[in-house]
C-alpha cells in the first residue's frame, strides 16, 4: 500500500520526478465542460520509478513501488478539460481526489507481490504481469515497456494501464477486441502517451528493475 498522506499535504509518493499528468484529456486543450472534449474512458497510468528514471536519466534513488506520476495545478489546466464534464471530476479537487482513490482502490503493488510479481535481476515474461492482472481486476490492462538500448537485449517494464468507464468508473478493458477510439475519445489518469521511448510491451522476456539507492 502506499504511505498515508497527512491531511492538506501532497505525498511524496505522487511526484516522482516533479512532472507527468493525472487525470489529462487526449482532446487537447478548450473550455471546461465544452462539447467538443468528447471521450468513453478513463486511464490511469502507473509508472514504475526505476524505469522511469532510467529514462530520463535523472535520479539518483527510485521509489519502490509503483505510484501515480506527478499530481500539480499544470496538469488539471492543461488535461482536466474532458473530465471536467464529469460531475464527479469537474472541480480540481475532486480531478485529483479521484486519481487518488483509483489509485488506492487497485493497489497495484500489492496485487502483483500476491503472485509473486517483485522486482529482480531475473527477468518475467510479459504473460506474468497480464494474467496476474487480469485474474485480479477482471479486465485486460495495456502494458508499456522501454524498448532495449543498445547492449541489451530485453525491454523493461515502465507503465501499466488500467481503464475505467466514463459512467460509474467501473473497470473496462483498455481496448475491446476490434476496437480503435479515436484520440478524442479517452481522457488520462496519468501520463502514457507522451512518454517517449515507451511502447507496449512485446511477447517475450521483460525486466522489472530494483529501485536504485545512492550508497551514503
Amino acid at each position: 500500500m502506499a504511505p498515508p498522506v497527512a491531511e492538506g499535504a501532497l505525498p511524496a509518493w505522487v511526484a516522482v520526478l516533479g512532472c507527468g499528468l493525472t487525470l489529462c484529456c487526449l482532446g487537447g486543450a478548450g473550455p471546461l465542460w465544452s462539447s467538443s472534449h468528447e471521450w468513453r474512458k478513463l486511464i490511469l497510468t502507473q509508472h514504475w520509478p526505476p524505469t522511469v528514471c532510467k529514462e530520463v536519466d535523472s535520479c539518483r534513488d527510485t521509489l519502490d513501488y509503483w505510484t501515480i506520476h506527478g499530481l500539480w495545478k499544470h496538469e488539471w489546466e492543461k488535461h482536466g478539460t474532458c473530465a471536467a464534464q464529469v460531475d464527479a471530476l469537474n472541480s480540481e479537487k475532486k480531478y485529483f481526489g479521484k486519481s487518488l482513490d483509483l489509485y488506492k482502490q487497485l493497489d497495484l503493488n500489492s496485487v502483483l507481490l500476491k503472485f509473486g510479481i517483485k522486482p529482480s535481476i531475473n527477468y518475467y515474461q510479459l504473460a506474468d504481469f497480464k494474467d496476474a492482472l487480469t485474474r485480479i481486476y477482471g479486465v485486460v490492462p495495456k502494458i508499456q515497456c522501454l524498448l532495449p538500448e543498445q547492449g541489451e537485449d530485453v525491454q523493461t517494464i515502465g507503465q501499466i494501464e488500467l481503464c475505467f468507464t466514463k459512467e460509474g468508473f467501473h473497470l473496462r478493458n483498455c481496448t475491446e477486441p476490434g476496437e480503435q477510439l479515436p484520440y478524442k475519445q479517452e481522457a488520462w489518469l496519468a501520463e502514457g502517451a507522451s512518454t517517449e521511448g515507451l511502447m507496449v510491451c512485446e511477447d517475450g522476456p521483460l525486466f522489472y528493475p530494483p529501485p536504485t539507492k545512492t550508497q551514503r
